[in-house]
């Protein structure tokens, strides 16, 4: 719940300061906003539970020179209301700031309704949409206040999980963290401290992505040592890939994608159960790396040519 409470404060706050931020919302966390609502009745609209209407809304308030919040659980915010997306705010070119709860499966006690492991890669299919993935509420703070200051398409993806420490950079690249010889591991957002852990030890260059869409592909492109990158994420596995083969385009190189498989598993559990389930906790993570990477200068090259 930090990232969550970090968002309500920092919005409140935004609220009392900024004439021109409203915020909408669909039921959840309105609790977290009573008092900014009525301060301010003009600008925070709890529509109930209306998804397409909590977009229609934002739009609306982005028409009329507003810089709208939109806030619920992820697959209630982008998924339910994706038609609104596509056509109220991108067909308009309105500018938007969505912040999700639930991450992938955050909610997984109240079962696969509330699962949205598919959100950014559905969000790409749309144009034009700036994408954070903080891993730490600092950094949550950072991305609210910088999306105040735009009328851009921004979406902040919030999770219960957290790193030990704020990393990002200002201008949304990829932050160096550990340099080797070996393959270049993507970390991002929460997914950090854990791949850390993981390859302690392990001769690999470990960048960390809090702002994935822009993608840094030209701090990738600077680091690789081997032409070999492993992403991951804590979303649907293989959401970046294209945008590491467009990064590499002209490199010959090696992929692999870790990250939440395209049906999460049909039980309840705690987050950290579905985390083992797919190979993201620290054990699972390392024994996928130190499995892509090679052994030798023979089995290296050998890989090269074939892989």
């Amino acid at each position: 719940m930090i990232m969550r409470d970090r968002f309500a404060t920092v919005t409140s706050e935004l609220l009392d300061n900024d004439p021109r931020v409203s915020l909408v919302l669909a039921d959840i966390s309105a609790d977290r906003f009573a008092e900014s609502q009525h301060q301010h009745p003009d600008r925070v609209i709890n529509v109930g539970i209306r998804e397409q209407a909590l977009i229609g809304t934002a739009a609306g308030m982005a028409h009329s020179g507003l810089r709208p919040y939109a806030h619920s659980y992820a697959p209630f915010l982008v998924e339910r209301p994706f038609e609104q997306l596509k056509l109220d705010l991108g067909h308009q070119d309105l500018g938007a700031v969505l912040v999700s709860i639930g991450a992938s499966y955050d909610a997984s006690d109240v079962g696969y309704t509330h699962h949205a492991p598919g959100d950014i890669a559905l969000l790409d299919t749309l144009p034009e949409w700036t994408v954070h993935v903080p891993g730490h509420p600092d950094e949550v703070e950072a991305f609210l206040r910088a999306a105040s200051q735009t009328d851009e398409r921004v979406y902040v993806r919030l999770s219960e999980n957290a790193n030990a420490t704020a990393h990002h950079r200002p201008d949304g690249g990829f932050q160096v963290l550990r340099q080797g010889t070996g393959p270049t591991v993507v970390a991002v957002g929460p997914m950090l401290d854990r791949v850390l852990a993981a390859t302690a030890g392990l001769d690999v260059t470990v960048l960390y992505a809090s702002t994935v869409r822009p993608f840094d592909g030209e701090t990738l492109r600077f680091v690789l040592a081997e032409p070999a990158v492993v992403l991951v994420e804590p979303y649907l596995r293989g959401t970046s890939a294209p945008e590491v083969a467009r990064a590499l385009t002209d490199i010959p190189h090696r992929q692999l994608a870790l990250g939440v498989p395209p049906h999460t598993a049909r039980f309840y559990g705690r987050p950290r159960d579905h985390d083992a389930a797919y190979g993201l906790d620290v054990a699972g993570i390392r024994a996928r790396i130190t499995a892509f990477s090679p052994t030798d200068d023979h089995e290296r090259y050998a890989t090269h040519v074939t892989g």
